[in-house]
């Protein structure tokens, strides 16, 4: 195992991304953001409730354009590990269908942006006659870094990241539903990234976003780094391996139905062995994946499935590395302080690792 120093993590506009350093997972193509709207009619949004030292979280929103109790989209979802509070997932998996954005928050506020995300949804143009809805919210528990007990994430929050949601580049590190998560030993928030695989002789794109707050020993291309001294506070040590969290959501504008969507939000979950992943008796490890096509009566075919399940377990791969290099080291509840990710740790591994992929 490499040990790594832990400087002041420098501002995040000067934070680089795991493909800048020359870590490239994979031989597929990124979309041109590397980011899950590069999959056409999906943007994201996020909303940071941070008050120092105490409260550091947020909400983050995937919005489909097309999305509606009306318009519903094919949808699966996979649990690798069940210890967690995702808000709508027995419809979802029981009819396959998505029928609201999907956000993500800390545990104890899953509820409350449940029920803001219900509100939000009710008040669109055409759903003045809807009667049943099925929010789709999921959590990590940034309890370490934030007092989770406050609850600080309100409607107004929930609101605001629905409606400044863009399909532009995404903001990763701490912000939004990342802004108090912690990974693999070190600092880590929203990561994200995006493939285009060719599927059944055509090109689609898949994208991934993560809310990485899992335990574990990081891996990168295989190369173990942990860091030199553990999170550390007058709290303690960081969060026990056996603790944590990871929301993964996944994003294509392939035609697959529901039934292979489950098949690609298994390929999530597993991914995140790559990186180094404990799958501890407290983590709640999910995915859910999506297709942004509503008709897709005609799937491509298992057969020609494959290339897409390698581009999702590359592009989760790249997400979560990329959470851990956004973020900046935080000092929150407690006292507690948890180190960012050195990117100049990288430049060794990407020497040693050799070709992209290996």
């Amino acid at each position: 195992m490499e040990p790594l120093e832990h400087p002041d993590s420098p501002p995040r506009a000067s934070r680089r991304r795991a493909r800048d350093l020359g870590v490239v997972i994979g031989s597929c193509g990124t979309g041109p953001l590397n980011a899950i709207t590069d999959v056409p009619g999906v943007r994201v949004g996020h909303t940071t409730v941070r008050r120092p030292p105490d409260v550091h979280t947020g909400v983050t929103a995937v919005v489909p354009d097309l999305v509606g109790p009306r318009t519903p989209l094919p949808a699966g979802v996979f649990t690798g590990n069940g210890y967690g509070k995702l808000v709508g997932t027995t419809q979802l998996a029981e009819l396959g269908t998505l029928e609201t954005p999907v956000l993500l928050t800390s545990t104890l506020s899953a509820f409350r942006v449940a029920d803001a995300l219900v509100g939000w949804v009710l008040r669109q143009p055409g759903c003045e006659e809807v009667r049943s809805l099925n929010p789709v919210v999921g959590e990590c528990n940034d309890g370490h870094l934030s007092d989770i007990r406050a609850r600080p994430v309100h409607e107004e929050h929930v609101w605001a990241a629905l409606d400044t949601a863009s399909d532009g580049p995404v903001a990763e590190g701490c912000v939004g539903a990342g802004t108090g998560t912690v990974a693999l030993g070190f600092k880590a928030g929203v990561g994200t990234a995006s493939r285009t695989p060719d599927v059944g002789g055509r090109r689609f794109t898949v994208g991934v976003l993560v809310q990485a707050n899992f335990g574990g020993t990081l891996r990168v291309l295989g190369r173990t780094l942990v860091p030199r001294s553990p999170a550390t506070g007058p709290g303690g040590p960081g969060p026990d391996a056996e603790v944590g969290s990871c929301m993964i959501v996944v994003a294509t504008d392939a035609p697959v139905d529901a039934r292979q969507l489950t098949r690609v939000a298994r390929r999530a979950v597993f991914a995140l062995a790559r990186t180094g992943a404990a799958y501890g008796h407290g983590s709640g490890d999910y995915a859910v994946a999506f297709g942004t096509r509503p008709d897709a009566a005609r799937p491509v075919a298992d057969a020609d499935l494959g290339p897409l399940f390698e581009a999702v377990l590359d592009g989760v791969e790249e997400a979560v590395l990329n959470s851990l290099l956004a973020a900046s080291t935080t000092t929150g509840f407690g006292g507690r302080t948890v180190p960012a990710l050195p990117a100049d740790a990288l430049a060794g591994v990407r020497a040693v690792a050799g070709p992209a992929g290996a």
